[in-house]
C-alpha cells in the first residue's frame, strides 16, 4: 500500500458550532474517505429520545459501541474515515484511539480551537437557519462546554491546530 494513502482516521475537536461539521466534510472530499457522523446518525435513531445531556450520553455511548468495529473494519480495508463525532473529552479520544490502534491505521486529530464568542454567533445563525438537525440553546451550550477538554500533548496525537 501506497504510505501516502495509507487509511487515516481523522478526528475533530471544537466546541458547539466551531465548524467541526463543515471541516468534516472538507476532510471526506479526500479520495477513498469515507465520513461518519454522529448527527446523522442520533438525529434518525434516536431523536426523539435526546432531551438530555444524560440522553446524549447515553445514546451516543450506544452508536459508539455500535459503529467502532464497523470503523475499524472500514480501515482495515484500505479506506480512510473522517469521524464526526465529537473528540471533545479524554474518554472519547480514548475510544478513538482503540479504533485506529486495532486497525492499525494513521490518524489526525483536527482541533478547531475556536472562540466561544464566534461559538455562539455560529450557533444562533445555525440555529436560524433550520437545518441542522438540533437546536442547541445558550444553556444547552454551556452545558455542554462544562465537559469540553482541550487536547494535551501527553495524550499523545497527531493535532492539527485551526484558528480563526
Amino acid at each position: 500500500m501506497n504510505p501516502a494513502r495509507a487509511p487515516t482516521l481523522y478526528l475533530i475537536c471544537g466546541k458547539i458550532a466551531a465548524g467541526k461539521s463543515t471541516l468534516a466534510r472538507r476532510l471526506a472530499a479526500r479520495p477513498a474517505t469515507l465520513l461518519v457522523s454522529e448527527d446523522h446518525w442520533t438525529s434518525n435513531l434516536f431523536a426523539d429520545d435526546l432531551k438530555t445531556i444524560e440522553d446524549y450520553a447515553k445514546y451516543s455511548a450506544r452508536l459508539r459501541a455500535a459503529m467502532g468495529p464497523h470503523i475499524v473494519d472500514i480501515l482495515r480495508q484500505g479506506l480512510s474515515v473522517v469521524l464526526d463525532f465529537p473528540a471533545n473529552t479524554v474518554r472519547n479520544r480514548d475510544w478513538m484511539r482503540s479504533l485506529f490502534t486495532e486497525a492499525m491505521a494513521a490518524h489526525e486529530l483536527h482541533w478547531l480551537d475556536i472562540p466561544d464568542t464566534r461559538c455562539r454567533q455560529r450557533l444562533r445563525q445555525r440555529n436560524a437557519g433550520g437545518e441542522h438537525p438540533f437546536q442547541v440553546s445558550d444553556a444547552d451550550y454551556d452545558l455542554f462546554t462544562r465537559y469540553f477538554v482541550a487536547p494535551e500533548p501527553g495524550e499523545g496525537f497527531n493535532v492539527v491546530i485551526h484558528t480563526p
